[in-house]
């Protein structure tokens, strides 16, 4: 279980990252280590639904921990296009934190999505 300040810097450090801007798989790399670094999950990444399976994309920290990861649905105009996962003791703050980072990167999520014509500029 991270800290309240730990979950305080890491969503400033994500927000960072994201009002940087850049390649969608370089923000999400960026994100994720983030995630693993300075928010202390054991493990963390992004699962892309892709051809109805997730895929593992962009991910940080020990792999041997991404087992036991939570899920975080990332979600594009209702639809989820992919999962945020973290592992570790995950408290009621840092399922929060987690569910607020899913949103924030959901622009970025759409490596490989079809998003019927619609623009996407993340």
């Amino acid at each position: 279980m991270s800290s309240s300040d730990e979950l305080r810097d890491a969503l400033e450090a994500v927000e960072r990252v994201l009002d940087s801007g850049g390649e969608a798989d370089d923000v999400l790399r960026d994100v994720v280590a983030v995630l693993a670094e300075r928010a202390g999950y054991a493990w963390a990444g992004i699962r892309f639904v892709e051809d109805g399976g997730p895929v593992l994309g962009p991910r940080a920290g020990d792999d041997a921990a991404a087992a036991g990861a939570a899920a975080f649905p990332v979600l594009f105009h209702g639809t989820c296009v992919a999962a945020l996962e973290a592992s570790g003791e995950l408290g009621a703050e840092d399922r929060a934190f987690l569910e607020r980072v899913a949103v924030l990167v959901a622009p970025y999520a759409l490596v490989g999505w079809d998003t019927g014509g619609e623009a996407w500029v993340p």
